[in-house]
């Protein structure tokens, strides 16, 4: 069992929890990854590790409550307790040598992208952040973000915080401007990815994405989470998350990762009915 020592809301169906965790605390790195049963009746859920103390033995995820699992994880209120937390997964990130980088995050990928940030700002590293969003009400870590960046772009895809256009447009912007960056991390929907992977590719500019398909048991045993990688089978749960974003086939994985829509939309109706009769109401 596992402490939740704080839960906080951030955005939009979007949680922060403190978990007391001190063996992973101990271990892990950026990049790398937890799987969570909240409960008996959870299933497992892959978590990359938004931050971690070592001194405090805690590790911080932020969850985006959008199936029945991770909506059955939200519920949890500080003070209780998660059933299992398994970890360190994945491999940590590569970043030794990067001088200089643009980190790149789209909607909650910024949760992810910011551990890689703030480990290679107080490494000495150059880090530029670029983080895009649907709309002002989605931003999330703006001010996490700028305490570990040289300079945050934020951009929204409506304008509505005054900064429009897409993550693209403000890496775009910066490379003709004359940033010579070292390499682009970049971390968000697939298609955002795939995009970034194409314009760095441009500019020859190595480029890490973290790969967060389908997983199940997080050691490589049931195959869910594999995906083409130059033109070989990987798994992102052992193999990575972290791939070279010219090599990935972004197309194949995005494919993937629509199979169990039908399934995902029947099981959130279950979790929805299931609590409307907890609470003996109407709604």
């Amino acid at each position: 069992m596992f402490k939740i020592l704080s839960k906080e809301t951030i955005g939009v169906s979007i949680v922060r929890m403190v978990i007391e965790a001190p063996r992973i605390a101990s271990k892990i790195g950026p990049g790398q990854f937890v799987i969570i049963l909240s409960d008996e009746k959870g299933e497992r859920i892959p978590l990359t590790v938004a931050d971690f103390d070592r001194e405090k033995g805690s590790i911080t995820i932020i969850c985006q409550t959008i199936g029945a699992s991770t909506k059955r994880l939200a519920l949890l209120n500080e003070g209780e307790f998660i059933r299992d937390v398994v970890g360190p997964l994945g491999r940590p990130t590569d970043l030794d040598g990067i001088k200089s980088v643009a980190v790149i995050g789209g909607g909650v990928g910024c949760a992810i992208a910011y551990p890689q940030a703030k480990y290679l700002y107080n490494s000495g590293a150059r880090v530029d952040i670029i983080a895009g969003f649907r709309s002002k009400d989605l931003i999330i870590l703006e001010d996490d973000m700028k305490a570990v960046s040289h300079d945050l772009t934020v951009l929204t895809d409506d304008g509505s915080n005054g900064n429009k256009g897409l993550v693209t447009d403000g890496l775009r912007k910066k490379i003709e401007d004359g940033a010579d960056y070292d390499a682009v991390i970049a971390i968000g929907p697939p298609i955002m990815m795939k995009f970034v992977s194409l314009l760095t590719k441009q500019y020859s500019i190595k480029t890490i994405v973290s790969m967060n398909p389908i997983m199940i048991d997080g050691t490589g045993m049931c195959g869910g989470c594999r995906l083409t990688v130059g033109g070989e089978t990987k798994f992102a749960c052992i193999d990575g998350p972290d791939f070279d974003g010219h090599l990935v086939d972004f197309d194949e994985l995005i494919r993937r990762n629509g199979m169990y829509k039908n399934e995902e939309a029947c099981e959130n109706e279950r979790f929805h009915e299931c609590n409307l009769d907890k609470i003996g109401g109407d709604v």
